[in-house]
């Protein structure tokens, strides 16, 4: 793939239009490209130039074939051209953006950071599986890559080398399309980049010092010269942008780096950026408070005043030591996604018991079958609780389809698939995999399902389709913790949880006068966004549910 973008590379200045097919290598020369409206199949694509410069936007998708299109004009010689890739990564719905820069008769790829969720703006290099010189094939795993959902393997795309490591292992909030890896064609051109610097953006772009000087010439020449001299010399200071209004050197640093320097009072000037061009990242400001280097004086505190040593609590906790815990990318997005919940759906809960004798005996015939059948070679199955609740739930949307919904400003989007979200603790956060059409499997395979899922999110390898797609939520905390009775938060876009409390015996009345018997009680809470669920639908829901809790033979008809 390289080798045919050097050939086009090596005929881009000659001035006409070429067609260049991937699948077969072979560049002709036509007539000018069809319009956009004649572009068909899985990739789309553009072109454009300017100032001698080559550049051409690639879109790649499952399909291993594509075709481009793009018209070449009149290029002065240049020693550097550009060319600009989108690919689609393998079992991933986001984009890994690449830069290909050609100097000297190299091909330099930039490797960005991809964007591997819908909701994933930034993201944290977990580990290197490459090391620098080694030889990549299309394919292979370059690194993991925590995203704000799960770790992922970020798998190559190209055949090459790894050239050099832009960004290491534990590296936090690399904004999508960042570079964090550099890749070349062949072995030898290794020792070429040298001090090679990612273009600005991170997006393949040309670095914003260089084009300014050309187009300033451009736009000279081709008016007359203005009468004053100083005018004419006034476009050439290029290094202006890198300048800040105060007359000193512009410090480039992240938002979260900015914001956890405020928090913490730190100067920007005093910490030493490892990020892209010597920008500061968040990791940086954290080493800087770990090693105990003095943080800079706030606002209003007075010039004789030390700052507070690293540990010490300040004001009426002066005398508090204390560690922060940083944040991991799960445990952001959850808290605000937790937030959102809260401030904008207006929750009410509906709670009762449920009588769960039978079920309780049921379960116990149905796990003593599984544990009959079973063979030496296969592991013990066995039905719990909570996969009884599951199916329960499931039936009971299928029943009350108006709780199986979600609230947009125009309309209530009511699902005709019931996937069941199960909330899973874990060492990382709270995740929440999803059991795809839990109405339709029986408790067998919601049970393998849910210890599969599970197992995965406590591994931190869930995949985007492991988690995505709920439409209805079951929050346990009966079972492991013997909470009795709680209030979960709605996780959006869904309108409902069910927060499962523990199972107790209680004595109750018998049939006869004076008599009492043992019974066995799940408590259970339904919250709502009562602008989907009105407060007797959700009352409807709950009373399917308990009907199907407390007669279990119908979760199996």
């Amino acid at each position: 793939m390289m080798a045919s973008r050097r050939s086009a590379l090596s005929v881009a200045r000659r001035g006409a239009t070429y067609v260049v097919s991937s699948s077969s290598s072979r560049l002709h020369s036509g007539a000018p490209p069809p319009s956009s409206s004649a572009f068909s199949g899985p990739a789309a694509f553009g072109s454009g130039c300017g100032n001698g410069e080559f550049s051409l936007q690639r879109s790649f998708s499952s399909h291993s074939q594509m075709r481009l299109y793009f018209r070449l004009g009149d290029f002065p010689s240049r020693p550097t051209s550009q060319i600009r890739s989108v690919m689609v990564l393998k079992n991933h719905a986001g984009a890994q953006t690449s830069g290909f820069h050609a100097s000297s008769g190299n091909l330099v790829q930039e490797i960005g950071m991809p964007s591997l969720s819908p909701t994933m703006t930034q993201g944290n290099i977990a580990k290197w599986h490459k090391k620098e010189g080694d030889a990549v094939t299309a394919g292979d795993v370059l690194c993991e890559i925590e995203t704000d959902k799960a770790t992922l393997e970020m798998e190559s795309m190209e055949e090459g080398f790894l050239a050099k490591i832009l960004v290491p292992d534990g590296a936090k909030d690399i904004p999508v399309g960042e570079p964090i890896c550099l890749m070349v064609e062949s072995k030898d051109e290794i020792k070429s980049i040298g001090d090679y610097k990612p273009s600005a953006g991170g997006r393949g772009e040309a670095p914003k010092e260089a084009p300014p000087p050309p187009r300033k010439e451009a736009s000279v020449q081709q008016q007359p010269p203005p009468p004053p001299p100083s005018e004419a010399a006034a476009p050439k200071p290029s290094p202006a942008p890198v300048q800040s209004s105060a007359g000193g050197d512009r410090i480039f640093a992240t938002p979260a780096a900015k914001r956890l320097a405020e928090e913490k009072h730190v100067s920007l000037s005093s910490v030493k950026g490892t990020g892209p061009d010597g920008s500061v990242v968040k990791a940086d400001i954290e080493e800087y408070l770990a090693s105990g280097s003095p943080t800079s004086k706030g606002p209003s505190a007075p010039e004789g005043q030390k700052p507070a040593a690293r540990g010490a609590a300040a004001g009426p906790l002066a005398d508090v030591d204390y560690s922060d815990i940083p944040n991991t990318q799960i445990r952001r997005v959850t808290a605000k996604r937790l937030l959102l919940s809260k401030q904008t759906i207006p929750h009410y809960y509906l709670s009762l018991d449920t009588h769960v004798d039978k079920l309780l005996k049921l379960r116990a015939e149905l796990n003593a079958v599984l544990e009959s059948s079973k063979t030496k070679d296969t592991p013990p199955k066995k039905i719990s609780l909570n996969d009884f609740v599951i199916k329960a739930a499931a039936l009971a949307l299928r029943k009350v389809p108006e709780c199986n919904s979600s609230w947009t400003d125009d309309f209530i989007r009511q699902y005709h698939n019931v996937n069941v979200s199960v909330a899973v603790q874990t060492e990382h956060g709270l995740m929440v995999p999803v059991v795809k059409d839990a109405d339709k499997k029986g408790l067998a395979t919601i049970s393998e399902d849910v210890k599969l899922l599970a197992g995965k999110a406590r591994s931190n390898t869930l995949k985007p389709q492991d988690y995505e797609g709920g439409t209805f939520t079951v929050s346990n905390l009966g079972g492991p913790f013997g909470i009795k009775q709680f209030c979960a938060i709605i996780n959006p876009p869904q309108a409902c949880i069910l927060a499962v409390g523990t199972t107790e015996k209680r004595v109750i009345p018998g049939d006869g006068a004076g008599e009492f018997l043992p019974g066995t009680f799940m408590t259970v809470t339904l919250s709502c966004d009562h602008r989907v669920v009105d407060g007797a639908i959700g009352a409807q829901w709950l009373g399917a549910f308990k009907s199907y809790i407390e007669d279990p033979v119908t979760l199996m008809l």
